[in-house]
C-alpha cells in the first residue's frame, strides 16, 4: 500500500471514529434525564416519606380495619390501657400533619391525583372513626388521653377548612362534632393540656360557630403567664427542657388565637406577641440541627421523632421564618435530618407500621404514655409539605444551614435572644 493510500485510510478512519463518538455523545445526550432542581426533588422525596408513614393508617381505618391491623407497641404492661387510647391518637395525628398537604386539593399533576386519593381515605377514616355504628368507632371519651387526639383531630380540620372538613356530609359533620363535644367531661391537666380543650373549642367555634369560650379563654391567659422568655413558655408553671413548645403549645396557641381573629373577636395583641414569639422559636430550632442533620435528645416524647421540629416547619408554611433564614436552608436542614431519621432500619415494622424509637426501633425511648399510634406525630414535621412546589421554598438548590456554615468555617449570623 503505498504511504499517500495509508495516509487516507488513517484519515478516513479518524473521521468514522469522530462521527461515531459525536453520534454517540448525541445519543447520550438524549438519554440523559433532564436534571432536577434540587427543591423540588427534596419536596418529591418527603411527599413520599409522608406516604409511607401514613399508608397503613389510613388504608386500615378507610377499610375499618384498624384496630385488627395495627400492632399495639407501649412500655410493658401498658398494651391493654393503651388500647383505649392509640386508634384515635394514630388517626389525630396523622391527619393533623398531612393536613395542609390535602388542603392543597386535587388537580391533574402525579402529586395533585395523590393527594385526591389520600383526602378520600382521610373522608373514610373520619366517617368510620366518630359513626358509632363503626366497627372502628373511636373511644372520645373514657379516660384522659381522648381529649388529647380530640384536639389533634380538631387541629387537622382547622388546617384543612376544604378539603377535611368541607368535604365531608351533613351527617359526618354532625358525627364529629358529637364526638369533639363528648371530649368535655374531660378535665384537663394545669399544663400544656388546656391547650387541648381550647384547641377542640376553637374548631367548634369555627365550624359551628359556637363555643365554650372559658376553656379558650383560660388556656390562653395562663399560657401567657407562663411564658418564661426567649420563645419558650412553662408547661405549666415550670420550664421543662422539652419539645413540647414544638409538639403542643406554640401551635396550638397560635391556631386557637388565628380562630378568634376570624371570629371578629379582637386579640391581635396577643395573637402578634405569640406570633414573634413563635419566629423566635423557629429560629432557634434551625440552629438546633446539626451539620450531620441531627438534634439533642433531650426531654420526653423523644420518639415522636421529626415531629420535635413542627414549630420551623409551620413558620416555613406561614412564610414567616425569621431574620437571616432562608426558606432553602431550612428546606435543607429538614430534608437532611427527616431523611436520615426516616431511612434508619427498625423505622418501621414488618407491616409498614412505625415503631418506637428515635433512630430505628429503640423501645426504651417511650414513655408509658407511648404506644404505636403516639408516634404519627412526627407527621407535624412536614407542615411545609403544604406549599405548593411553585412556591419560593422549593426552589432553588439548598443552602447550608446555620450548624454547616459554622462547622465549615464559613461566615454566619450572630443569635440574639428576644
Amino acid at each position: 500500500m503505498t504511504i499517500l493510500r495509508k495516509e487516507i485510510l488513517f484519515v478516513s478512519i479518524a473521521v468514522l471514529i469522530l462521527m461515531f463518538a459525536g453520534d454517540l455523545t448525541a445519543r447520550e445526550k438524549k438519554k440523559e434525564p433532564a436534571k432536577i432542581q434540587t427543591g423540588l426533588s427534596e419536596r418529591e422525596y418527603l411527599v413520599h416519606t409522608l406516604i409511607k408513614i401514613v399508608d397503613p393508617v389510613l388504608e386500615s381505618l378507610s377499610n375499618n380495619k384498624l384496630k385488627e391491623r395495627m400492632p399495639v407497641e407501649s412500655a410493658k404492661g401498658q398494651e391493654a390501657d393503651r388500647k383505649n387510647y392509640t386508634y384515635l391518637e394514630a388517626l389525630g395525628r396523622t391527619l393533623a400533619g398531612m393536613a395542609p398537604w390535602l388542603e392543597l386539593g386535587p388537580d391533574d399533576s402525579a402529586e395533585g391525583k395523590l393527594r385526591e386519593k389520600y383526602i378520600l381515605l382521610a373522608l373514610q377514616s373520619i366517617r368510620n372513626a366518630t359513626d358509632p355504628e363503626s366497627v372502628d368507632f373511636m373511644n372520645f371519651t373514657k379516660g384522659g388521653q381522648p381529649l388529647v387526639d380530640a384536639a389533634f383531630l380538631s387541629q387537622a380540620f382547622l388546617r384543612s377548612p376544604n378539603q377535611l372538613w368541607g368535604r365531608l356530609s351533613t351527617s359526618d359533620k354532625e358525627h364529629v362534632i358529637s364526638a369533639l363535644k363528648s371530649t368535655r367531661i374531660i378535665t384537663p391537666g394545669y399544663n400544656n393540656w388546656l391547650l387541648f380543650s381550647a384547641e377542640v373549642e376553637a374548631a367548634l367555634l369555627k365550624f359551628t360557630g359556637s363555643c365554650d369560650r372559658m376553656r379558650i379563654d383560660y388556656a390562653v391567659r395562663e399560657h401567657l403567664n407562663w411564658y418564661k422568655g426567649d420563645g419558650f413558655y412553662g408547661d405549666g408553671p415550670n420550664f421543662h427542657f422539652d419539645y413540647y413548645n414544638s409538639f403542643v403549645i406554640h401551635p396550638m396557641l397560635l391556631e386557637v388565637l388565628q380562630t378568634l381573629k376570624d371570629a371578629g373577636d379582637r386579640v391581635e395583641a396577643n395573637y402578634d406577641l405569640a406570633f414573634q414569639r413563635s419566629r423566635r422559636y423557629a429560629a432557634i430550632q434551625e440552629r438546633l440541627i446539626s451539620h450531620e442533620g441531627t438534634y439533642p435528645i433531650v426531654g420526653r416524647s423523644i420518639a415522636y421523632r421529626f415531629g420535635a421540629f413542627q414549630v420551623l416547619a409551620k413558620m416555613s408554611l406561614l412564610h414567616a421564618l425569621p431574620e437571616n433564614v432562608s426558606p432553602q436552608q431550612v428546606r435543607a436542614a429538614l430534608y437532611t435530618l427527616i431523611k436520615r431519621q426516616i431511612e434508619v432500619p427498625g423505622t418501621f415494622d414488618e407491616n409498614g407500621w412505625l415503631t418506637i424509637g428515635v433512630a430505628g426501633h429503640q423501645p426504651n425511648a417511650g414513655e408509658g404514655y407511648i404506644s404505636t399510634g403516639s408516634l404519627y406525630l412526627c407527621t407535624t414535621g412536614l407542615l411545609m409539605l403544604g406549599l405548593p412546589e411553585t412556591d419560593p421554598f422549593w426552589q432553588g438548590d439548598d443552602e447550608k444551614w446555620t450548624s454547616r456554615k459554622v462547622w465549615d468555617g464559613e461566615s454566619f449570623p450572630i443569635d440574639h435572644a428576644l
